[in-house]
């Protein structure tokens, strides 16, 4: 409904002569998981509250702290919310304050048991003490009378069933707290049918709408409880517990497989983690209101040979998707998305949607900064470079990305005591990585070459750079000078940059690992792991 406040929304669904259903939330996540799959309200569970921040059920949480979590839920979903509120944290000033409170944070109703403060779990034990009748209508009235909207929904909560008081007591009670202003009554049971539910539904005879969760007795057909009359439905801890089962299992899998593979196909993608908490509406907004800054390019480097005599290396299959596709789909997760891809062996198979496509047809016998040459005309304004051949965490590039630097080059300081065999790009710095996380002397690239001694290397350089608009026309000038000097043609990108740290100061970001570089057929199954 158009303009309807949650507090009218809650209150609309509680009086609905048609049933409602209610579903658990314990934070912003679950909360934006009930309001995906269509509910038109949640319940903010005390019970998964607690236990999602490792706590018991017992007021173990403070009312202060579950108020927090629900100005999480609330802010992530536009649903309603029916909170747990336990006994209502104390007397009748506790309910009064915590009413307050809830107003104030748009928490559209609270439901309240008849039990004694700090309450336990309606499921443990028996015989449970319950509240004298009057005291707890004073704790009702004081809600009301607190409440800062009209709709706003008191619901009260009879344990008299659980505790083994008998059907008197609990219509007793129910009716003593309808007079005392409760909006709608949630009768309790813990028994494994819904006898004791429908026998009081029947004598209660909707006097004010009835709530209940079937937690224990969830066989009972759902239209059993429309023909009974019941108003409202709660689901009441379903979400945590099939998340702990969930959980578990991937938790074990990974631990016994030392591995993600089996894990990693039914898990949620991380994709879907930024779609739920708004990333979207996060990158609007920045366009919106940030100063414009231009975008950053890309030039990759992808035209030297494959693994296999079909296929350039780029193009290879990593669990569904190319490298390349992989590589330039973290470029633009980081907002680079004018990219330019260099392609050269087998270039009629290296084709990507959206992706700029130049052509190196001397890639056999020319090197690497031949190959960035002929996308020299690209590099203007900020620009990342990178091997085709390269895959990375989205962190390494966003750090390249935050430098204040002019140049900047992505170093891997696990090169020093885990050496990869083959072709290497090593580095040598005026400043080792010492691993204090004090230790914040920035490091500069001194050489970079394939033959550095041990003893005098800093790490390996990961294929990835990035220039600033200066540092991109210092790029384009030592272009030129090589190929100036007839070193183009065989220049190698270890050449290029250290010819530029011998004019212009090359920034070096350390990293331990976190990236991987395809050259053998066992890269190409790491890789299928790493992604």
């Amino acid at each position: 409904m158009s303009g309807e406040t949650r507090f009218a929304a809650l209150r609309r669904e509680i009086m609905s002569p048609s049933l409602s259903f209610l579903m658990e939330a314990h934070d912003g996540i679950s909360a934006k998981i009930v309001e995906e799959a269509g509910f038109r309200g949640i319940w903010a569970s005390g019970l998964t509250t607690s236990a999602a921040l490792g706590l018991r059920d017992s007021n173990e949480a403070s009312w202060t702290q579950v108020l927090d979590v629900l100005e999480y839920m609330a802010d992530a979903a536009t649903l309603p919310i029916l909170v747990d509120g336990d006994t209502g944290h104390g007397n009748f000033n506790n309910v009064r304050r915590f009413v307050r409170k809830l107003c104030e944070r748009g928490i559209a109703g609270v439901c309240i048991e008849d039990k004694l403060f700090p309450k336990t779990n309606s499921f443990i034990g028996d015989a449970q003490p319950l509240a004298d009748v009057d005291e707890f209508c004073g704790r009702i009235k004081a809600g009301k009378d607190s409440q800062a909207d009209d709709d706003f929904v008191l619901v009260a909560r009879v344990e008299a069933l659980i505790s083994g008081r008998g059907m008197e007591e609990a219509l007793r009670r129910a009716e003593a707290y309808h007079r005392a202003g409760a909006d709608a009554i949630l009768i309790h049971s813990k028994k494994p049918d819904a006898s004791e539910i429908f026998a009081f539904a029947e004598r209660w005879a909707n006097r004010a709408p009835l709530v209940i969760v079937p937690t224990m007795y969830y066989a009972t057909p759902t239209e059993l409880f429309r023909q009974a009359g019941i108003s409202t439905i709660i689901w009441a801890n379903h979400l945590l517990r099939s998340s702990i089962a969930a959980m578990r299992e991937t938790a074990g899998r990974i631990h016994e497989d030392e591995s993600l593979v089996r894990v990693e196909g039914s898990v949620a993608t991380v994709k879907d983690i930024f779609r739920l908490v708004g990333n979207a509406e996060l990158e609007e907004a920045e366009r919106r209101y940030l100063p414009e800054r231009p975008a950053a390019g890309a030039v990759v480097l992808a035209a030297s040979g494959g693994l296999t005599l079909d296929q350039p290396k780029c193009m290879l299959d990593i669990r569904g998707q190319s490298l390349l596709q992989r590589l330039v789909g973290t470029l633009r997760e980081s907002g680079v998305r004018d990219v330019t891809v260099v392609r050269g062996y087998r270039k009629e198979v290296v084709a990507l949607q959206g992706v700029r496509m130049l052509d190196n047809d001397r890639h056999a016998e020319a090197g690497e900064a031949w190959s960035l040459a002929c996308a020299r005309e690209v590099i203007r304004g900020e620009t990342i470079v990178a091997y085709g051949d390269v895959l990375f965490r989205r962190y390494i590039l966003d750090s390249l990305l935050t430098s204040s630097a002019d140049i900047v080059v992505a170093v891997d300081t696990l090169a020093i005591s885990h050496p990869r065999p083959g072709k290497r790009d090593l580095v040598t710095a005026d400043h080792r990585f010492s691993g204090d996380y004090l230790d914040d002397l920035p490091a500069h690239l001194l050489r970079m070459a394939g033959d550095i001694p041990q003893g005098e290397i800093s790490g390996e350089w990961m294929g990835l750079a990035r220039f600033s608009a200066r540092g991109a026309e210092w790029l384009r000038e030592e272009i030129a000078a090589m190929e100036a000097e007839g070193l183009l043609e065989a220049g190698d990108m270890p050449l290029l940059l250290t010819r530029l740290a011998g004019k212009h100061p090359v920034r070096v970001k350390y990293f331990t690992g976190h990236w991987l570089d395809v050259d053998t057929l066992t890269d190409l199954a790491e890789a299928r792991n790493f992604t």
